[in-house]
């Protein structure tokens, strides 16, 4: 394209609200096009961050509705995207789901269905992405969503933890195999991002303890330096980075030796992967 001001094709999944959405709008206005994906039940928040895009921006957007949990839907998602925008250069591997729950009290289907979005559909969108970056033959950025949960276990989360342990590991062995093609591939780890997302855990711990609604969120503050909890935009910068040139010679990041303040309050030291997104609530 002559517009200097292009970046690229980017997609990213679970955009229609919190994170992803706020990823998706900065990237936009880093002068990338997008392929904003969540799943069909969400088509009309998803339809309205694209809409918010075109209207606001001269950068093109598309919805790309499909479940990255589905290997088809995640092959048709990235051919879509390389057939309409012109290919790929960024993969925002970004859906994700949680439950509250003890380990007792987790079922096999709870497990299996945090795992096969989270962890599988993850590696789905590494695996096509990357496919067609090595085609295309000019390099790329993959890029995860980890946790601090997946730095350090937190009781009652197990299962979504479990999961962004995993993510951490395919990360690291995702930029071994990739990155001879030019094909970075790192992961974000955010703390307590005031989204949706979070409020569902606050609605789970407000239950438990008999806490009015937010006052969990709130107290999550006295956790990091900062003393304030993120946002959206908080993360969309590091991933705005992470994509850019600047960050070429940036993959599988892994902090090591981290120290987990917000769950641990012996500040117990911890092995770390991901870029943490948190305020200070870890540290190396």
């Amino acid at each position: 394209m002559s517009d200097p001001s292009y970046k690229g094709v980017a997609i990213i999944t679970g955009a229609a609200e919190g994170i992803g959405r706020g990823i998706a709008l900065r990237l936009v206005s880093d002068g990338f096009d997008v392929a904003i994906n969540d799943i069909p039940a969400k088509i009309d928040a998803l339809e309205r961050v694209a809409n918010e895009i075109r209207t606001n921006s001269s950068r093109r957007a598309i919805s790309v509705p499909g479940d990255v949990s589905n290997e088809s839907d995640v092959k048709g998602i990235v051919e879509k995207v390389v057939q309409e925008l012109g290919g790929l250069d960024v993969m925002i591997a970004n859906a994700g789901i949680a439950i509250n729950k003890p380990i007792a009290d987790t079922t096999v289907d709870e497990w299996d269905r945090l795992f096969s979005v989270n962890v599988r559909g993850t590696f789905l969108c590494y695996k096509h992405a990357a496919e067609i970056m090595v085609k295309q033959g000019r390099g790329g950025r993959i890029i995860g969503a980890c946790s601090i949960a997946g730095k350090k276990g937190i009781p009652e989360a197990a299962c979504y933890s479990s999961t962004k342990f995993a993510i951490r590991g395919l990360t690291q062995s995702a930029a071994q195999e990739y990155g001879k093609y030019g094909i970075t591939v790192n992961a974000y780890a955010p703390g307590a991002i005031e989204t949706q997302f979070l409020g569902r855990f606050d609605g789970y711990h407000a239950n438990k303890s008999g806490l009015k609604p937010g006052e969990w969120t709130e107290a999550l503050k006295g956790g990091v330096a900062l003393g304030k909890n993120g946002s959206p935009t908080e993360v969309a910068s590091l991933v705005s980075y992470l994509v850019s040139k600047d960050a070429h010679f940036i993959t599988g990041t892994s902090p090591q030796g981290t120290r987990l303040r917000l769950f641990d309050p012996n500040d117990a030291v911890v092995p770390g992967q991901s870029i943490l997104v948190d305020g200070g609530g870890l540290f190396d």
